[in-house]
């Protein structure tokens, strides 16, 4: 998706999830300057969200993230996302949202 990535993973519990997401951001941003893959300036946001589902749920997971462009047709991101805070009943502050860009098309 041109606005957000889903990365599904099997987790070490060993690490911790900032540690893991600080180790994917920084190579990834290395490996997409590396590439050149985009002639604007790359970085990722400072916020992510990180969901945790049972084993018994990997093919319904893989499902939905290989249906994204399908998916997002029908809701936006910042639809799912705050729609997903709320109905897993996860505490947050509006200030502490990562930022929503609404028209990405002109970075595709």
């Amino acid at each position: 998706m041109a606005d957000h990535i889903h990365i599904f993973i099997g987790y070490n519990l060993n690490q911790t999830i900032p540690d893991l997401v600080e180790n994917i951001k920084t190579s990834s941003n290395h490996w997409i300057k590396e590439k050149k893959f985009t002639k604007f300036s790359f970085s990722w946001q400072k916020g992510y969200g990180a969901f945790t589902h049972s084993h018994s749920q990997i093919n319904t997971v893989a499902k939905y993230v290989l249906s994204q462009h399908t998916h997002h047709r029908k809701k936006t991101f910042r639809e799912e996302y705050m729609e997903m805070l709320n109905k897993f009943e996860i505490a947050y502050k509006n200030e502490y949202v990562f930022d929503f860009f609404n028209d990405v098309s002109h970075f595709e």
